[in-house]
């Protein structure tokens, strides 16, 4: 069942001025510097507060908490913000975390400067059958490839699937038009039976910056499905139309 939470609240507007707190304290404590792309960190303290709220604890909004009770919560290998493979592994080595809200300055600036480059570029559509069935044979695609896909979809050249694995609010508040299915990271088995039966179908996955989506395509494809490809940087890169609202 997909938890709805409403993020207009006295409580979860307390809450997250409590969670801006303590990822200030984070960047503080240990160095770091916010991702320069601020939907990012905004994101990422949406869900550390509705995993606060809901949980008691701001576990890493990223990956899905394993354990119905504390006690079970408590012997299983889940994510507490900051989690000991960000602050031992994933920053040190990449410059940033899973969740890309705690980066290095050297990994800032490099955003930016690959943001820069990016918007000098501009994409083409109008792809044909064949470049449509090799785009989704791959494991990342980018927002203008998605786009393009879109627009494939509705001229009948192919089909797959759209699939959000953001939550809830994040869907209320901007999705990408023709998105098909919502399937939360954090209840993420019970939402993925509504595409169990379409395994042979290609899905196109997306998150917010593309390391939760990631995360769901690598278990989607160990569950069996043909084809699963990640919209790499996420929804934040996606200059095509979007819908908001229920």
């Amino acid at each position: 069942m997909i938890k709805k939470i409403d993020i207009q609240s006295d409580e979860f507007q307390t809450q997250l001025e409590l969670t801006k707190q303590f990822t200030d304290k984070v960047c503080e404590e240990h160095g770091f510097f916010y991702n320069p792309e601020e939907d990012v960190n905004e994101s990422i303290q949406l869900g550390l507060t509705r995993n606060k709220m809901i949980y008691g604890q701001r576990f890493c909004p990223c990956f899905m908490v394993v354990g119905e009770t504390p006690s079970q919560r408590e012997k299983e290998d889940n994510r507490l913000c900051p989690c000991t493979p960000a602050l031992t592994k994933e920053i040190p080595e990449k410059g940033h975390c899973h969740c890309g809200i705690f980066c290095t300055k050297e990994h800032v600036d490099s955003l930016i400067q690959k943001d820069e480059v990016e918007q000098e570029v501009e994409h083409s559509q109008g792809l044909s059958k064949e470049d449509c069935e090799n785009l989704l044979k791959k494991e990342q695609v980018s927002a203008a490839e998605v786009e393009a896909l879109l627009e494939a979809r509705e001229l009948k050249l192919v089909n797959f699937l759209l699939v959000d694995t953001r939550e809830w609010m994040e869907w209320v508040g901007a999705r990408i038009k023709g998105t098909d299915y919502l399937v939360p990271t954090t209840s993420f088995y019970q939402a993925l039976e509504q595409v169990e039966g379409k395994k042979d179908t290609p899905i196109v996955v997306y998150c917010h910056s593309g390391s939760r989506s990631a995360y769901c395509q690598k278990i989607m494809l160990d569950m069996g499905f043909k084809s699963v490809a990640n919209l790499d940087y996420g929804i934040v890169t996606f200059r095509g139309e979007l819908l908001s609202g229920e």
